[in-house]
């Protein structure tokens, strides 16, 4: 089974900029963002952080498209995944991949990590933060959209590429939970129901059983869950 805990355990991180910037050097650093979406972190990274720059990689061309018709000084998008990285070797001082290794197809995972490995310098960082398996809000978006399975996937190939001794080695973990809010029903809906990069066939009476599970959760604030996070940074060998 994916890994299961209890939220409430966990520290509640708002900014998940605070616990890279914890953990690693950010001014002056070439970065790479592996899976951006929005790229929410990486526009307040370049903001924060002087000298800093990143390139950003998405592959749903819904959201690349809206990336780049709002560019940002030193932040760089290109359509582009995890498993065939457009830059040269040791282009990199680190790598980011929040929320996204899981969505990398599973046959691909090893991979993609052989990659991100190619395009850092020797000593260079992996920053994977991966959502872990429970919650409220997991057991919700299971009802139609069980990620159990590819989350597990993910983990293990980070333990695979590990134990190989090729590239990677073990820097240090941390565990916390973020706040996620939502406005109502439907801003649920439009988010996770019915996100570009993905069709979950969503039926009319699958809804409406997503619905009933959701309303305990709102009120006139909205609903607000914990995610639970696994953060695991990995240094590329020199």
């Amino acid at each position: 089974m994916p890994e299961m805990v209890a939220p409430d355990h966990l520290p509640l991180v708002r900014d998940e900029l605070d616990v890279l910037a914890s953990l690693v050097p950010l001014d002056g650093q070439r970065l790479i963002e592996l899976g951006c979406g929005a790229a929410r972190l990486a526009r307040k990274l370049v903001q924060r952080h002087a000298g800093s720059e990143v390139m950003a990689l998405e592959v749903d061309r819904t959201q690349h498209a809206q990336n780049i018709a709002q560019p940002q000084e030193r932040l760089v998008f290109l359509a582009a995944g995890a498993q065939a990285v457009p830059a040269p070797d040791a282009a990199f001082d680190g790598a980011l991949m929040l929320k996204s290794l899981h969505h990398v197809p599973v046959p691909e995972m090893d991979q993609a990590l052989a990659e991100v490995a190619r395009v850092l310098r020797p000593g260079g960082w992996l920053y994977v933060s991966e959502p872990i398996y429970g919650g409220a809000l997991n057991t919700l978006v299971r009802l139609y959209n069980d990620e159990g399975m590819v989350r597990r996937a993910a983990q293990a190939a980070l333990d695979r590429a590990l134990a190989s001794g090729t590239h990677w080695v073990a820097q240090t973990e941390r565990r916390f939970a973020q706040p996620v809010h939502y406005a109502d029903w439907d801003d649920f809906a439009r988010r996770m129901l019915y996100p570009s990069f993905a069709d979950h066939g969503i039926t009319e009476a699958l809804a409406d059983r997503v619905r009933a599970a959701f309303a305990p959760h709102g009120g006139p604030q909205g609903a607000s869950f914990v995610r639970p996070m696994h953060v695991r940074l990995l240094r590329r060998r020199g």
